[in-house]
């Protein structure tokens, strides 16, 4: 089905005042995929769509879910992990305690990722974890720690890439995936241990609306694959929130393929995978 610009126009319009969701400043190209989807999966056309926008509120906010993206991964592009392993991590391990904000955490992999990794660097009882997404169905998801065997299975070779090195098993032996987790192939199902479950925090987060909910800041915000759905105008309000719950020299990781052009460029050094908060005099 095509969906016309107006119709595109209108569906924001009705979602903005009738929610506190604002998709106004996302890529058209991108919202208007998914918004096709929802259409086709729901049997509807736009105009039914926003009709039932307008009086269904339950609708509306599985609506939102399905609008929004999750997508994620345990330990999703290794070299970003390497690097936060011996570039990153190695800064922040003299202090006392470590915030790190995991925004637009999907369905928490990459969460238990980070904790496995501060777990093997010693580093995991001084450090605060908080897991943030618009979707509380992906928060619910992550406080469970439970996922699909033969979906997630292939990220055991991430898994491998980053602890698994055929120098790393002659320094200490390989690295078991049984340490972190429960795995049922029988029932096709992988479980996150319950003393990594107990230690991040999450919470549901709208980065387009919602300031730092959380009063503190931060020595490392992790925010990958989300930015390239925003326009630029929005993905500088994001970066403006992210640099304002910085420390000083602190790190910000997004997307391999999203970058900051604008205005915070010169405020947010980058550093090869990552970037570092410019300490302002």
């Amino acid at each position: 089905m095509d969906i016309t610009d107006d119709e595109i126009l209108k569906l924001v319009e009705i979602i903005k005042v009738t929610s506190k969701y604002d998709f106004s400043d996302y890529t058209e190209k991108s919202f208007r995929r998914r918004v096709e989807k929802v259409v086709a999966d729901n049997k509807l056309s736009i105009d039914d769509l926003i009709k039932r926008l307008k009086t269904d509120k339950i609708f509306l906010e599985k609506t939102v879910r399905d609008i929004t993206v999750n997508t994620t991964e345990m330990f999703r592009d290794p070299n970003v992990w390497i690097t936060l392993r011996d570039k990153i991590l190695p800064e922040l391990k003299n202090k006392d305690s470590i915030n790190i904000w995991h925004a637009g955490c999907s369905s928490g992999q990459e969460v238990y990722s980070m904790l496995i990794m501060l777990n093997e660097l010693g580093l995991i009882d001084k450090t605060n974890v908080f897991g943030t997404d618009i979707n509380t169905d992906m928060i619910e998801e992550s406080k469970r720690g439970i996922y699909k065997y033969q979906f997630n299975s292939i990220y055991f070779e991430n898994f491998d890439t980053v602890f698994n090195s055929p120098e790393d098993v002659e320094k200490r032996g390989k690295l078991t995936y049984d340490k972190y987790f429960t795995i049922d192939k029988n029932k096709d199902l992988i479980l996150v241990k319950d003393f990594l479950k107990k230690k991040p925090f999450f919470r549901t987060h709208d980065l387009v609306n919602d300031d730092n909910v959380f009063g503190i800041f931060f020595d490392l915000i992790i925010c990958r694959n989300v930015l390239i759905y925003f326009n630029n105008k929005l993905q500088n309000r994001v970066f403006d929130l992210f640099h304002r719950s910085l420390f000083p020299d602190s790190f910000l990781i997004i997307g391999m393929h999203e970058s900051i052009l604008g205005p915070f460029s010169t405020r947010l050094e980058k550093r090869g995978l990552y970037y570092k908060k410019r300490h302002e005099y």
